[in-house]
């Protein structure tokens, strides 16, 4: 039987993709929200659209609305047969956070309540999924990697929406049986992606003989991250979607809690100069860069993070491709697509 699919932040990065893996390996009905911010581009949704192919048309509805206005009637009326929320939208970018977390705290908490509360009108709800960040735990040392339910250590007012957000999933969930998913991610880097990000500013800066810039802890250590590809974390969003009750099983078998919670991350842990490295030998152009272990416009910035998706991979729900793969396809792909950067 098909799905009603409500997916917020749908012309984002990671929401583009997610629709992309929909349309073409479900036969689901597809309905997106976004309010289309900066990093909000309507094309991503056209390109990928056009990908799926002709017929895919006809099972995907766009509308504008902002989360952080409460739904009205008409909103509530025409997403009454909702079956999953993918909620996915959300203000993501650390710098910005700093400067203004005023509009985080409206986009990632207020805007996730007035979804929650929409979720309460629908009785046919199956699963609300909420998308959350490896970076709610704070910054892990050495080898460390968290579980899911390790306690939470915000280092900046993104990462502390994110968590707000996150505990407001639990409340709906244990207060008014919201069937509920959340999952950690770790950096994702791929196509169509905001070029304020590391990954394609660092193409444009080498492409451009501009100096990189490298953040590093005090011992001039540059920072690492692990990464994910986005076509990758698309399969595994969906598996976890398709797959809700056998997650939500083993979920609880092993952790004893209510909802469900599962990380999402690639294997490949890299330092940001191995990754600027990568991609200059991708482009064949040296390049400059300066270390930086104090950066004015991000106090509190956090060299490593780590997820341990052990959970994930006893379900089979894991897709990662090799990273210098990835960096090459991503690579080539702003190379044959320049207006994204």
């Amino acid at each position: 039987m098909s799905k009603n699919v409500l997916l917020t932040g749908g012309a984002g990065f990671i929401g583009h993709l997610v629709i992309k893996e929909i349309l073409v390996n479900t036969d689901w009905n597809l309905t997106v929200i976004d309010r289309l911010s900066y990093a909000g581009n309507l094309e991503r949704i056209n390109e990928v659209v056009e990908e799926a192919g002709v017929k895919s048309k006809n099972r995907l509805k766009f509308f504008y609305h902002d989360l952080k206005a409460e739904p009205h009637e008409g909103i509530i009326e025409r997403l009454s047969e909702t079956n999953i929320i993918l909620h996915i939208g959300a203000s993501s970018h650390v710098t910005r956070s700093v400067k203004n977390p005023h509009i985080f705290i409206q986009d990632n908490i207020i805007g996730t309540f007035n979804l929650l509360e929409l979720s309460r009108n629908l009785d046919n709800l199956e699963l609300f999924y909420y998308f959350s960040t490896d970076e709610v735990f704070g910054p892990s040392e050495k080898d460390v990697k968290f579980l899911e339910w390790d306690r939470y250590n915000s280092k900046n007012p993104y990462s502390a929406t994110k968590a707000a957000a996150e505990e407001l999933t639990i409340a709906y969930a244990n207060t008014y049986s919201i069937p509920s998913l959340i999952t950690h991610c770790s950096n994702v880097y791929g196509e169509r992606q905001n070029s304020e990000k590391f990954i394609p500013n660092t193409i444009k800066k080498i492409l451009n003989d501009e100096e990189v810039l490298i953040h590093t802890d005090s011992k001039n250590n540059p920072g690492s991250r692990y990464y994910i590809f986005n076509q990758d974390l698309a399969k595994s969003i969906l598996f976890l979607t398709k797959n809700y009750e056998k997650v939500k099983n083993k979920a609880y078998e092993l952790q004893k809690k209510h909802p469900t919670k599962v990380n999402i991350t690639g294997a490949s842990l890299i330092d940001n100069l191995d990754v600027a490295k990568l991609i200059s030998k991708r482009l064949g152009k040296e390049f400059n860069y300066q270390l930086q272990n104090k950066d004015p416009d991000r106090p509190g910035h956090d060299i490593k993070y780590g997820l341990d998706n052990t959970l994930l991979e006893s379900l089979g729900g894991v897709y990662d491709r090799d990273f210098e793969k990835g960096i090459n396809d991503t690579v080539d792909w702003y190379l044959d697509n320049k207006s994204w950067l």
